[in-house]
């Protein structure tokens, strides 16, 4: 700690930036330069908020700005520094370490004792600094020698040290919704170097659903459309304009292991049909042709949850086991495992119950997004998050005398939308009257619920 308040390195302070050039990226060209350009966030920027009514008394109050990716949060930092006429010196934890802290509090010091002028110091992802980091700006923070603005993605309950937390006011930011990222878009497009460029409306609804709230990440990628439109001619970016500008993950594929590929298929499809005999024969093949145990032992696993599921939930206790044994005994025992898991798994009864739930799920996150969890699912290990709201209207499902509850738990604004289809096969069809019951009493459960005022 002696090393923090060590003599003075050159001052290295940021005060407010101009405008931008126009070859400066477009997210900076329409990053906003006032509280009133901010979208997206009435409740940190209204009329009424705690903020503006801070900056009216000329206050200045170190803050921790809580917020999803490009949500704002850098932003507002520099706004706020700017509206208060203050320095501003940013840092950030992914690259400064005490070090920077150091020279920061040192020069923010010597202007106050110069002029008497706050300093913000502004900490971007605040989280990754350790705690001996963190406990390094409480005494300035205290006694006033800097204001600290630290941005951070995750919980500050967990990731701040509660000491620094308690002299900061919590500001929280949300993911940007369609509407305010829709303002954004029509600022972007009115940008006079993309002058003439249309946006299609399915090819705006495309850039929202790959955006999730990031005004960033919309940005960047309406401007890496924008580039290829302007750089072919095209007038009007559609939707395989903005496909293209983002990019997909090429698949890579293995063919001088075709044949190896090929036995694996094989094997596959042999349990699928239930062909205990093809099955048999095809991981036979593979390990005498020196496949390794571990990668059929794998395969089986798979296709146990895969093809199996609930309708034998016995089969991936023995793939597991099987795993497990092919690990401690290797070949030639192994082929005795192996064997006999690829003739249960071909004569067990099968359900792709629970591999149509996951590509339900896949395509409901994909469709619409990190939806935010209800408030009674959630845990609320601190004060704050009580505050919050977090686990408000939780109710014990083991206070039901069938210990079933009732209710959705999905976020709200996809409640009771149904995922798992259980087939009428095996242990599932067990399974399915007990969703049919779950359902039933969800429904009973609806109707009696009184309705809100």
């Amino acid at each position: 700690m002696a090393e923090l308040f060590a003599s003075p390195p050159p001052e290295r302070d940021k005060r407010q930036p101009s405008a931008p050039a126009a070859h400066t990226p477009l997210a900076e060209r329409m990053r906003p330069r006032a509280l009133d350009d901010i979208a997206g966030q009435p409740q940190v920027t209204g009329a009424n908020s705690a903020l503006r009514a801070m900056l009216a008394r000329g206050e200045l109050r170190s803050m921790i700005l809580w917020g999803p990716p490009g949500s704002g949060k850098t932003t507002l930092a520099r706004i706020v520094a700017g509206a208060a006429k203050v320095a501003l010196i940013e840092l950030s934890a992914t690259g400064s370490g005490v070090k920077e802290v150091r020279e920061a509090i040192v020069n923010a010091r010597e202007r106050r004792e110069q002029s008497g002028a706050q300093t913000v110091v502004f900490i971007d992802e605040i989280h990754r600094f350790n705690k001996s980091q963190q406990d390094a700006l409480l005494h300035a923070v205290e006694d006033g020698t800097i204001v600290l603005i630290g941005a951070t993605t995750e919980n500050p309950s967990f990731e701040v040290n509660s000491a620094l937390l308690s002299r900061a006011q919590l500001v929280m930011l949300n993911a940007l919704d369609d509407g305010a990222l829709g303002e954004l878009i029509v600022r972007a497009m009115a940008d006079k170097e993309y002058a003439g460029t249309k946006l299609a409306a399915e090819a705006q609804k495309l850039l929202l659903t790959y955006a999730q709230g990031d005004a960033r990440y919309l940005l960047n990628a309406l401007e890496m459309a924008l580039l290829h439109a302007k750089a072919s001619g095209q007038a009007i970016i559609d939707e395989a304009a903005i496909t293209a500008a983002i990019g997909k993950r090429a698949l890579l594929y293995d063919k001088s292991g075709e044949e190896h590929y090929n036995l694996a298929s094989a094997m596959i499809k042999s349990m699928r049909v239930s062909d205990a005999d093809g099955a048999i024969y095809y991981a036979v093949r593979m390990l005498e042709g020196g496949e390794s145990p571990r990668f059929v032992a794998r395969r089986m696993a798979i296709f146990a949850s895969e093809d199996v599921g609930n309708a034998d939930p016995q089969a991936l206790i023995l793939a597991a086991a099987a795993v497990q044994v092919v690990e401690f005994i290797g070949l030639p025992e192994a082929f005795y495992t192996l064997t006999q898991l690829a003739a249960y798994l071909a004569l067990a009864p099968k359900s792709g119950a629970g591999k149509q739930a996951l590509y339900a799920a896949k395509d409901l996150v994909a469709k619409r997004g990190p939806l935010p969890t209800p408030m009674k699912s959630r845990n609320a290990p601190t004060k704050m998050m009580k505050e919050l709201g977090y686990g408000k209207g939780y109710a014990d499902a083991h206070a039901e005398a069938d210990g079933v509850l009732g209710e959705s738990y999905m976020p709200e604004a996809i409640a009771n939308t149904r995922l798992y289809f259980p087939v009428d096969r095996g242990f599932e069809r067990e399974l399915k009257k007990r969703v049919d019951y779950v359902l039933e009493k969800r429904a009973q459960r609806s109707k009696e619920k009184p309705s809100q005022p």
